[in-house]
């Protein structure tokens, strides 16, 4: 099946007494065990609304089973944790998610791992493996400068190595983009972001081999990051328009972005479907679009970021993105500010760098309250 209808169909649990066409909502937090050939509880990640959520994640991702958790950050430390330890080194691109960033530099040294964060170049990652490295984690596109990272050199690079390696592909989604299919090993996603799609669930995933997610299951379970049936639920009914939902988006922010780049007003345009893009050859060599988020670069000479933001009436300042509504943030006062200043100068990130998550509205509307609000923020 194509992705649009592996959204809708696969997982589905048909209720043999009703036939009904969605699958219900088994509010239980105790099953029976007698005669049972396991024991089902939510935190063993094995309930009903639990499996079917996965086995759509699994047939979108081309993945063998996954697990469905409470947070992206759930799935994302859980993964780090399962495979990482007291003397060990993981390798981390340096332009990811703050919540990640922070989660390293805060929790891996009292655990007694190593890390070091690179740029998303090949040879920088292979430069920086040593002896005890034990895992790579990348993120392409990264959050919030959209870098593309080669997923599939990455992923050489590490089996030679008999190191594995994890992508958070929450930007890509599995619409645009199947890093297990490049030999990623692990892939992760914030699930509140495209695969809820509509700003009110909060959960995450992970997907790989039933061999790693067994060893993954393990440490989930003893960390508890599971998620209640009724947001399963929420979330098996918001995947099954992740297809239609992403399409509509990419081609917005492609709109979008092209229309920036002409712009007087904004220095830089992130967005690896324009030409301009550093990394657009490699994103249209593994990705199938280039996604819907539109980072730019206010020029402070002639417009005040701080007064943009304000002025705009359509698009929301706000956290989290992927939704149905366009939101925009500043990176630097929200996803990024647990970094220090010089981290977030080391990684672009300057107070007029905006994130713009591109929702399903006419493009139109969009532009024109950008356009709007760059006006009344001229300086």
């Amino acid at each position: 099946m194509k992705k649009s209808t592996q959204c809708v169909h696969s997982g589905t649990y048909i209720d043999k007494e009703t036939r009904g066409v969605n699958t219900p909502v088994f509010t239980s937090s105790s099953f029976e065990y007698l005669d049972m050939p396991h024991n089902v509880y939510p935190r063993y990640f094995n309930t009903p609304n639990q499996r079917v959520v996965i086995n759509k994640l699994c047939a979108l991702e081309n993945a063998e089973d996954g697990l469905i958790f409470s947070s992206g950050m759930a799935a994302i430390s859980t993964v780090l944790f399962t495979f990482l330890g007291s003397g060990d080194h993981a390798v981390l691109q340096k332009d990811i998610y703050g919540g990640t960033h922070h989660f390293v530099t805060a929790d891996f040294e009292r655990f007694g791992i190593d890390y070091t964060f690179v740029s998303n170049d090949t040879e920088a990652i292979e430069r920086a493996i040593k002896e005890n490295t034990r895992l790579i984690f990348i993120e392409s596109p990264s959050n919030p400068l959209l870098r593309i990272t080669d997923i599939r050199a990455v992923a050489e690079t590490a089996k030679t190595k008999n190191i594995i390696t994890a992508i958070d592909n929450t930007f890509a989604t599995p619409i645009n983009q199947n890093p297990l299919d490049l030999g990623m090993d692990i892939v992760i996603h914030s699930g509140t972001k495209y695969l809820g799609g509509h700003s009110d669930i909060c959960c995450g995933a992970v997907v790989s081999t039933k061999a790693f997610i067994g060893k993954i299951r393990g440490s989930a379970t003893n960390f508890g990051g599971c998620l209640d049936a009724s947001a399963c639920s929420l979330l098996e009914r918001s995947i099954k328009t992740l297809g239609i939902r992403v399409e509509k988006q990419c081609g917005n922010a492609q709109y979008i972005a092209e229309s920036l780049w002409d712009n007087p007003a904004v220095k830089k345009v992130y967005y690896p479907g324009l030409e301009s893009h550093q990394g657009h050859d490699t994103a249209k060599s593994q990705m199938r679009g280039f996604g819907a988020i539109v980072s730019f670069e206010l020029d402070e000479r002639k417009i005040a970021p701080s007064e943009f933001i304000r002025k705009l009436r359509l698009i929301t300042p706000a956290v989290s993105l992927g939704g149905v509504e366009s939101l925009i943030c500043s990176p630097a006062a929200t996803s990024h500010e647990k970094l220090t200043g010089e981290e977030r100068a080391e990684m672009g990130i300057t107070d007029g760098l905006f994130r713009l998550s591109v929702g399903i509205e006419d493009s139109a509307d969009l532009l024109s309250d950008i356009e709007q609000a760059l006006k009344k923020a001229s300086v």
